[in-house]
């Protein structure tokens, strides 16, 4: 069977069951799967669905439960459909503040992760199948000589995390065994944050920002709208007056960036310099400011007049707009010059105002590298006999010279506890399946301390164990379930009132109300930090994780690696992103090999290939995390090369580099990013907006008289059109993973791709704007256009590209014979022909994870955007029972549901009031290559940028 979408649950203590039955039971599992069994079927504890439960299961109506998706550690609010007990798509929750109704990539792609066939399935005893029992049993041992000598020789290693209850059983244990300690490793870990705020405040502290308040934001090497724990919040306050339905525009963004990020290419003004430089003007910045200037010595002055003019021109604003103005620093910026920043927002009376600081969310806060440190000293120095590895991977993105491998292998008891046999699992005594964030109860916190509790969705698929069981048992020695642990946590945190009215609220509202955390006051006056080391390398390593894999945890999902990079729109493959110079004086282009090495540690090199970037800084060096696995499943195992490799505990990261010879073809979905004379983005300035607010449908760009050889066609009940803010849209692509759940888009695989034959119905194509010195990038989505006087219609020789009584360009598949001529006749390159059977293919999903509210597409038919009619086609039925018209907002595609800047608007352009028609009605409002007359019903909102005019001089 090519995919095992589903395990028959037999009771372990089934004694009666004969060996006939079983015998019968493993013959049957594929054909239940076939004929789409429910699966493992819904957990035993109650779940409660979102707001209301109905009487009874309907039959192809899908169920929503309010949970929580945990990535990094924290918490965003998720709603997962349930289609007859198999999940299928996650939706935000509305009520979350940290989802607000959206989601990200990652949290789309989870839904895969969950039906990963490859996901680890039994307990495993170095390289030999296993048992629970039998790992019960290797225990005992183990928690007779932890009774008694207090717990000397144990260690828990995590990643972060910040579940109340995770954390309430660690600190059982901990009492229990005094003298064992608690580790924590995240590679993706933001150490410097940590360090930071120590340095400035002498505690720990998170920061909350609020971008909605600022006027001025100043961005120094941070990108908090693509992975940070607020990033969905923080996008979307940043643009709630920047979009063309409320067209202030009234903030400005700066952004001081060595590689490119998705805020830089917001940012009305960016400056692209190596981390060295940019931590010297902010230094200098703040001498200008007046925050200890007597104590600011030997920096050295700025690389060139640009930079300089920079220094002076922010300087001046932030002055101007103390208390409405925000710095953010990030990214592979010191912990010294980060304290600074925190200072300065101090200075400028930030603090309460732009920036909340708010107590530790993490429930172990503490430098994870150093942690890790630590751990592999006492494992060398003999004080570790056994160590416990619950969801983490270090042997694969531990440090490379801390050397935790080797130091792994010296233990005589360790366990990894993972959703797959990784690295680590290959390495250690036991492995132990986990249960994915959907099999399991849990809790969790959101960025700002908001708690939810996770429940499960479905029953685990291959009888997985989660942290909290594990733990119970190392504890008690007693296997208590999930459920039991959670829920008596926070029966225990209740004060008053009834536990039950709390439970069942926290479980239909998907949070914890009134758990998010209240404002930290600080001690003191924030403290002037030592000064960094300003001299960089000649040319220096920044790590960042890879937007679509992350830090590796996500390596096995095809639908992330075939998903664009927001810049290269590279797929299937990690690549080194140097700037043009520095490629010029290393004699290399894009494509090229190159043998990389640290200069103190030569024999630690990786070979990667590269793309050379012109908005890159030069004399650095980018190397995307997550790649180069070899334990991660058939999808993701021998993809990309290993930057982990080249992570030390400790920089500078002074990089050597060495032309190989070698060249590799990238499978790109954007050859080029240029707009060759034609205004595919129409943009103006703020100036150029006021003076003109028609400047997107002037008499320059006068649309061509609407004619047709065939007659108007009226729509006398719905008539359904989109229109996408580009203002709004910040490229994170998570319209396009949305769009393949909940349609059945398939995964095409890297040779496909390379030949041109992607199958994603949502597109997001990047342009340049701007000399090279000045780069900016602008983002553009692009699904069917739905057009009036299609082209693809015309030369459909079998009648399957048709418009139906609603204004929808709908694709008959059953009349589809394959000619392409509709492909060859659409001038936006929208419609996706399916080569090959690609949803049969081993690196596609189960079947059980297909929505059944869509047609899987059979080889040689065309596919393409249907604004998903199927969830028209459901709000319209619902509508009926009640005797009504469709509400506005009833009807919610997938690219808008998921859209965490709510760039994309859809609705009934016979409804005068609905929104698509008050966004159609701004002046910003055009429609894509409207000189050729096919009348698109997806418009869109021209961009509008907020320049400082004195450093559009400079």
């Amino acid at each position: 069977m090519r995919h095992r979408s589903f395990i028959p649950i037999v009771p372990a203590n089934d004694e009666a069951m004969s060996a006939e039955r079983r015998a019968f039971l493993k013959v049957m599992a594929a054909s239940l799967a076939m004929a789409g069994a429910s699966c493992s079927g819904p957990p035993q504890e109650v779940i409660v669905p979102y707001v209301r439960m109905p009487e009874t299961m309907v039959p192809g109506k899908p169920l929503y439960y309010a949970t929580a998706f945990i990535h990094g550690g924290y918490a965003q609010g998720v709603l997962v459909e349930s289609e007859m007990g198999r999940p299928t798509k996650v939706e935000g929750n509305p009520g979350h503040p940290a989802s607000l109704g959206a989601t990200g990539v990652f949290a789309q792609a989870s839904v895969l992760q969950l039906w990963d066939p490859d996901r680890s399935q039994t307990v495993q005893r170095s390289d030999a199948l296993s048992t629970w029992e039998a790992f019960k049993a290797a225990l005992l041992p183990q928690r007779a000589q932890w009774d008694a000598n207090g717990g000397a020789g144990l260690r828990i290693l995590t990643g972060t995390t910040t579940s109340p209850t995770l954390a309430d059983q660690i600190g059982g244990l901990l009492t229990r065994y005094p003298k064992a300690r608690w580790h924590c490793h995240d590679p993706l870990h933001d150490d410097a944050g940590f360090e930071a705020a120590r340095l400035a405040f002498g505690q720990a502290a998170d920061m909350l920002y609020r971008f909605d308040r600022a006027a001025i934001i100043v961005s120094v090497d941070a990108d908090p709208f693509a992975d940070w724990p607020g990033s969905i919040r923080y996008a979307r306050d940043f643009l709630h007056n920047r979009r063309s339905d409320s067209p202030q525009f009234d903030k400005r963004l700066y952004a001081l960036e060595a590689s490119p990020r998705l805020l830089g290419a917001l940012a009305d003004n960016r400056l692209a310099l190596p981390p060295h430089e940019i931590e010297r003007t902010i230094w200098r910045i703040a001498a200008r400011l007046g925050i200890a200037s007597g104590g600011i010595s030997g920096i050295p002055a700025a690389s060139g007049q640009r930079a300089a003019k920079w220094e002076e021109v922010l300087a001046n604003r932030l002055a101007a707009h103390r208390g409405q103005s925000l710095i953010v620093a990030g990214g592979s910026i010191s912990p010294r010059t980060r304290a600074l920043v925190h200072q300065m927002n101090a200075h400028l009376g930030n603090l309460g105002e732009t920036i909340v600081p708010i107590a530790p969310v993490e429930a172990q806060p503490q430098n994870h590298a150093a942690s890790m440190a630590t751990l592999v000293e006492d494992i060398d120095s003999g004080a570790v006999t056994s160590l416990v590895m619950l969801e983490v991977n270090p042997v694969y993105d531990a440090p490379s010279d801390i050397g935790f491998e080797r130091a792994l292998s010296k233990l005589p008891f360790s366990v990894h506890l993972g959703l797959y046999r990784d690295e680590t699992a290959h390495a250690s005594t036991w492995h132990v399946p986990a249960t994915h964030g959907f099999e399991q109860w849990s809790d969790g916190r959101a960025f700002d301390g908001t708690a939810s509790i996770v429940q499960p969705v479905i029953a685990p698929l291959y009888h997985g164990h989660s942290a909290h069981e594990l733990l119970s048992l190392l504890t008690d020695g007693e296997e208590q379930a999930g459920y039991v642990l959670v829920r008596r946590y926070w029966q225990s945190k209740q004060q008053g009132g009834s536990f039950e009215y709390f439970w069942q609220q926290a479980l239909r509202q998907g949070l914890v109300a009134g758990s998010a955390y209240p404002a930290l006051a600080l001690s003191g006056t924030p403290t002037m930090p030592p000064q960094p080391d300003f001299n960089g390398p000649a040319l220096r390593a920044l790590f960042v994780a890879d937007p679509s894999v992350g830090g590796g945890e996500y390596a096995n999902n095809g639908w992330l690696q075939e998903l664009p990079r927001p810049f290269s729109t590279l797929t299937w493959e990690n690549a080194a992103l140097l700037g043009e110079r520095t490629a010029q004086a290393l004699g290399v282009r894009t494509g090229d090999v190159l043998r990389l090495s640290l200069e103190h540690a030569p024999e630690h090199a990786v070979e990667a290939p590269i793309w050379v970037w012109p908005a890159h800084a030069e004399g650095a060096i980018t190397l995307p995390l997550g790649y180069g696995r070899w334990a991660a499943g058939h999808v993701g195992n021998g993809v990309g090369f290993d930057a982990y490799r080249l992570r030390f505990l400790r920089g500078p990261h002074a990089l050597k580099a060495e032309k190989t010879g070698r060249q590799i073809a990238f499978a790109t979905t954007q050859h080029h990013q240029r707009m060759e004379g034609r205004e595919i983005v129409r943009m103006a300035t703020l100036d150029e907006y006021r003076r003109n607010p028609h400047f997107a449908n002037d008499e320059p760009r006068k649309r061509t008289p609407e004619m047709s050889i065939y007659p108007e066609w009226q729509y006398k009940d719905y008539k359904w059109g989109m229109a996408i803010d580009l203002n709004a849209c910040i490229g994170c692509r998570a319209c396009t993973i949305a769009c393949q759940a909940e349609n059945n888009i398939p995964v095409v695989g890297k040779e496909e791709v390379a030949r041109g034959r992607e199958m994603h119905w949502i597109r997001v194509d990047r342009y340049d704007i701007g000399s090279a010195s000045d780069l900016r990038s602008a983002f553009q989505p692009v699904p069917c256009m739905h057009c009036e006087t299609a082209p693809c219609e015309e030369v459909c020789p079998v009648g399957a590209a048709v418009h139906d009584s609603e204004g929808l360009n709908v694709q008959v598949y059953n009349r589809c014979v394959g000619t392409r001529f509709c492909s060859n006749n659409c001038p936006y390159k929208v419609r996706r022909f399916n080569f090959l059977q690609y949803a049969d293919t081993a690196i596609d999903r189960p079947r059980a994870a297909y929505n059944p509210e869509v047609t899987v597409r059979r080889r040689g038919v065309m596919e393409k955007c249907t604004y998903c009619l199927q969830r028209i086609t459901r709000g319209r039925i619902e509508a009926e029972k009640l005797g009504r018209r469709l509400r506005d907002g009833e009807v919610v595609t997938a690219c808008q549901a998921v859209c965490p800047t709510q760039a994309i608007t859809f609705g009934d352009l016979n409804d005068p009031a609905s929104k698509v028609n008050r966004a159609k009605a701004s002046s910003l409002d055009y429609a894509l290559l409207a000189e050729l007359n096919t009348r698109p019903r997806t418009t869109y909102a021209a961009l509008v940028l907020n320049p400082d005019d004195d450093l559009e001089q400079a």
